[in-house]
This record gives structure tokens, C-alpha cells and sequence, in this order.
């Protein structure tokens, strides 16, 4: 059974109408109808909320439809694996890929995995080059064949997993359309560079992005902080308004603004000592948009 048909069926077992499940998502009637005919896919957010009216996971909404997928395309993977025993700084530089996926192991090792559904010699194509210096790691990804960056940021997906117990600070450089932080616990992450989506969910630490092109956030929750660094760029971060933390603006010449349901708005900032979301750099702007939508749950990527 795919997705369209799950959603009609738990829909109709749970009595909702199309209009009263719309009602309760945020979309159209439409949207449903063209959901259950299989002419389209909420997006992640959407998923996460349809997957909480009906107390089920993404999972199970979404097995069948990804098996399906899998086995329609190949996915080429090449990884790379390096005990570590002693906490590090990593410096991380990725370059060009169209997703970065980061996050904290359980085990003691540094899990650099590449993959993609048009690179087949991902092993002769780039190597993963690491030189250790006492407490820290540098880590470099090697485009050996001199890739061009869109074709890279069309095919390149790049998963990183730190060793939760031996990470302190991360210094991470790339481009990317899209990178997802999850399950991420550290001290301090450093950003450097172009990301046009940022999806961050069940994560700890300061979290700092530094870029001259804009942003757009999702994040489920602050624990510790985000601080935004850009010049003459613009960030938008979609935060659901019961999780919202003080804002502050540390930049030269920074405006803050607060839309809720489009509309720009006054915003009291809350009183919170621990976290807090903060913009710095020069002549940039920082949109906080106050959302309904959660984003508990990234599995779906």
C-alpha cells in the first residue's frame, strides 16, 4: 500500500472528512484530494504533522512508497570509517554536494559516507583525506575528477556522523542546497558557507552559520544557541512560537523582524537566560517566522 492509500485509509477509520483533515493540517481541501490520488507529496513538514494526527511515524506513512523508490534507482555509496580515541576539534571541508546530512554516533568512530544515484565510481571519484594533529582532525573530500559544483550539488549526498563521546567543536565548510542537523550534540558547530535549505531537529549546543547568501531555517527547538553571521544576506527561521527563545541583535547595522501567518508583526521577546537565537555580521536581516508546524522528525530524508 503507498502513501495515498494509507492516508485515505487512516482517514477514513479515524471519521475525518477531507475538509476536517485540511482543517486540522493547514492546507486545502485540494491538497488532501491531491494527495489521496497520488498526484503529489506533502512536504516534510506537513508529513511530521499528518504523522502526529494520526500517532503514527514517517516510517510507516512512507515504507512502501520508499522501498518502491529504491528499487526503481540505485544508490552508489562509498564510506569512509576512522577510529577515534580522544576527544577532537574537527575541521571538516566538504566543498560542492546537493545534501548534507550531520549528526552525532554512538560509537567511537567518524563516519564520512558519500552517495549518490549518478556517481557510480564514488571511490576513484573523491577521496577522503585525514590528517590528525594531536586533538584535532582535519577532514577534506577530494574531488578528484574535478566535478563541476552543479554537478556535484545535483548528485552528491554527504552524511556525516561524529562520535558523540569525542566531539567537542566541529568546524564544518561546504555549499550545499540542503543540509539537515539532527540528533546533533556538541558544544559548538561552525557553519561556514552556502546553504539554502537548513533543517535542524534534536539537537544541542551553539550553533553558529556564517554566509554572504541568505538562509532558510527550520528548527524545532533551541537548546543552547543559534547565532546567525552574514553580511548585506537575509535569514528566515521558521521556530514553532511556543519554543521561541530571546532574540538578540549583536550586529552592526541588523534589523529584526517577526511574521506570524505572513503577516509582520510586534514580538515581545520571551525572558530565557540559557538560549537564545542571536543575529550578527553587518546590514543583514533576520526574519523569525512564528509557525505551528514542528519539525520533530527527520527520518523522511
Amino acid at each position: 500500500m503507498n502513501f495515498s492509500e494509507k492516508l485515505k485509509e487512516i482517514r477514513k477509520n479515524e471519521g475525518l472528512s477531507q475538509e476536517q483533515l485540511a482543517e486540522k493540517i493547514g492546507v486545502s481541501r485540494q491538497a488532501i484530494t491531491k494527495w489521496e490520488t497520488g498526484k503529489g507529496l506533502p512536504d516534510v513538514e506537513n508529513m511530521v504533522i499528518i504523522a502526529e494526527i494520526f500517532k503514527t511515524t514517517l516510517d510507516e506513512l512512507l515504507r512502501d512508497s520508499v522501498t518502491r523508490s529504491k528499487q526503481e534507482k540505485s544508490v552508489f555509496v562509498s564510506e569512509t570509517i576512522y577510529d577515534i580515541d580522544c576527544e577532537k576539534h574537527f575541521d571538516v571541508n566538504i566543498g560542492n554536494a546537493a545534501q548534507i546530512i550531520l549528526s552525532s554516533g554512538t560509537d567511537e568512530k567518524l563516519h564520512i559516507k558519500l552517495s549518490s544515484e549518478t556517481f557510480e565510481n564514488l571511490d576513484t571519484m573523491f577521496k577522503i583525506k585525514l590528517d590528525e594533529k594531536k586533538n584535532k582532525l582535519d577532514v577534506n573530500c577530494l574531488n578528484k575528477d574535478k566535478l563541476s559544483r552543479y554537478e556535484m550539488e545535483d548528485s552528491l549526498t554527504v552524511t556525516i556522523i561524529l562520535p558523540d563521546k569525542y566531539t567537542d567543536h566541529c568546524e564544518l565548510a561546504a555549499c550545499v542546497k540542503l543540509l539537515v542537523i539532527k540528533n546533533l550534540h556538541l558544544r559548538r558547530l561552525e557553519y561556514d558557507g552556502d546553504a539554502k535549505e537548513v533543517l535542524i531537529s534534536d539537537s544541542s549546543g551553539s550553533l553558529e552559520f556564517t554566509a554572504k547568501t541568505d538562509y532558510d531555517i527550520t528548527i524545532d527547538k533551541i537548546t543552547g544557541s543559534l547565532d546567525i553571521n552574514q553580511w548585506k544576506a537575509k535569514a528566515m527561521v521558521h521556530i514553532p512560537e511556543e519554543n521561541i527563545v530571546n532574540v538578540i541583535n549583536k550586529g552592526r547595522r541588523c534589523n529584526v523582524y517577526y511574521v506570524k501567518e505572513d503577516k509582520v508583526i510586534e514580538y515581545q521577546n520571551c525572558a530565557d537566560g540559557e538560549n537564545e537565537l542571536c543575529v550578527s555580521g553587518m546590514f543583514s536581516e533576520l526574519v523569525v517566522d512564528l509557525t505551528k508546524k514542528r519539525l520533530s522528525d527527520t527520518n523522511v530524508l
